[in-house]
């Protein structure tokens, strides 16, 4: 199956039975034990890529681009913070619950912009384009120009996240294949941490700071480079 079917499948999902899921585990309702366990992870990597923002003490002279945005977990609270963010997902039922979560705790205020938008049609120019556990939809072959695209679109810095090929999550993925059920989502693509870094120095960007989220069920890289 291809990347084209892959994307399909993603939207899709994310616009159905995925879209209740998530928003679950994005919101602070009720959830499962690997749920709240996957919510804690994400949130951790969130709060580390906030941090880092942050600590540059300039997010009120930047502008964002929050590619793949999902419900705003990031969008809000950067846009709380003073950054200018454009906050782009593939799911039209996600950036609807992200703009409608941005309005309930900031007004009417319009920044964040939430935008129906995959990350192939991305446009514009930012000074910091982050794109957090979206790798993960997108096999190897396809990574390379998902991370050009983006790094064309960051004038200075871009972040990402993804799901890290190791040895025992391969191992923990392939037993997982083993168990078709209700929770099974999309098809999730690990990636070589250096893999990734090559790519992003093929485009001019070097790393400037790197994290680990390691929850039981929720692992993610998390690395930030700077243009040259």
């Amino acid at each position: 199956m291809n990347v084209a079917d892959d994307k399909t499948i993603v939207k899709e999902y994310f616009n159905s039975t995925g879209f209740d899921r998530w928003k679950r585990i994005y919101g602070n309702g009720e959830v499962n034990t690997v749920q709240l366990d996957i919510r804690k992870g994400h949130q951790k990597t969130v709060d580390t890529v906030l941090s880092w923002l942050k600590s540059d003490k300039n997010l009120a002279e930047i502008s964002i681009c929050d590619a793949g945005c999902g419900v705003g977990s990031l969008s809000i609270p950067l846009a709380q913070a003073g950054a200018t963010v454009y906050a782009s997902d593939i799911s039209e039922k996600m950036v609807e619950e992200g703009a409608y979560r941005a309005k309930e705790i900031l007004g009417n205020a319009d920044n964040p912009i939430f935008a129906v938008q995959d990350l192939e049609a991305l446009n514009g120019k930012y000074h910091t384009v982050v794109c957090l556990d979206v790798l993960i939809h997108y096999p190897q072959e396809k990574a390379a120009e998902m991370i050009s695209h983006l790094c064309s679109r960051a004038e200075s810095r871009i972040i990402v996240s993804f799901a890290p090929k190791t040895f025992l999550l391969t191992i923990l993925k392939k037993i997982g294949s083993f168990f078709p059920g209700p929770s099974k989502t999309t098809r999730a693509y690990q990636h070589r941490e250096a893999d990734i870094i090559d790519f992003l120095q093929k485009n001019g960007f070097n790393i400037q700071r790197q994290a680990m989220t390691r929850t039981r069920f929720y692992f993610s890289t998390i690395l930030e480079a700077t243009g040259n």
